[in-house]
């Protein structure tokens, strides 16, 4: 395996990642930047709070979208590991993308787009998993938030039988929690914002 091209493949897919849905389209649309609106988060669920349910929708199409794209890629060429190295960067892209100064989105669409790309049918339950504590709790967050912990928990479980799959899943996991801090003191204080509401 030549590494050097993982690397610039890597890389290609960390700049693919920089292509925020929600930045590019509240410029084309609304000349505004979403940063500057909302919870300032450059993320679906912030695109559908500031533009609404159609522009929350193609938001995460686009984020999702480079996330399945980079994962593909990296498979086709790699396997397992080009998995997790470019579908890692990618996400790493949109959180921190250098065209928009490191102020990018918490990854979820991006991650959940990588991850239904390595296992299609274990991804669905997380969604699921996903929606059901956010029609309950109308809390966008806290199903984000359940999902990381499970993608970690799944990870630490199937590692053993595909270690690169099962990294990926930790550490995507990992970083949306860690990109979650906020909304999670928010939630212990009573204060996060409940889907329909500012």
């Amino acid at each position: 395996m030549n590494y050097l091209y993982l690397i610039g493949l890597g890389i290609i897919c960390y700049f693919i990642g920089n292509i925020s849905g929600s930045i590019v389209l509240s410029k084309l649309i609304y000349k505004q930047d979403i940063r500057n609106f909302g919870s300032k988060n450059a993320g679906a669920t912030n695109a559908l709070r500031v533009y609404g349910v159609k522009f929350g929708l193609e938001t995460f199409l686009i984020d999702f979208l480079k996330g399945f794209l980079c994962a593909y890629l990296g498979f086709k060429f790699f396997g397992s590991l080009g998995i997790l190295v470019c579908g890692l960067l990618c996400v790493i892209g949109h959180i921190l993308p250098v065209i928009y100064n490191f102020k990018g989105g918490k990854g979820i669409a991006t991650s959940f787009g990588v991850l239904l790309f390595a296992q299609p049918l274990q991804i669905l339950f997380l969604l699921i998993l996903f929606l059901i504590v956010v029609l309950i709790t109308k809390y966008v967050s806290l199903g984000s938030i359940i999902g990381c912990v499970s993608a970690v928990i799944y990870g630490l479980i199937y590692i053993r039988k595909d270690f690169y799959i099962g990294l990926i899943y930790i550490l995507l996991g990992i970083i949306s929690l860690f990109k979650h801090r906020s909304n999670i003191n928010r939630l212990i204080h009573g204060k996060e914002s409940k889907l329909g509401k500012n």
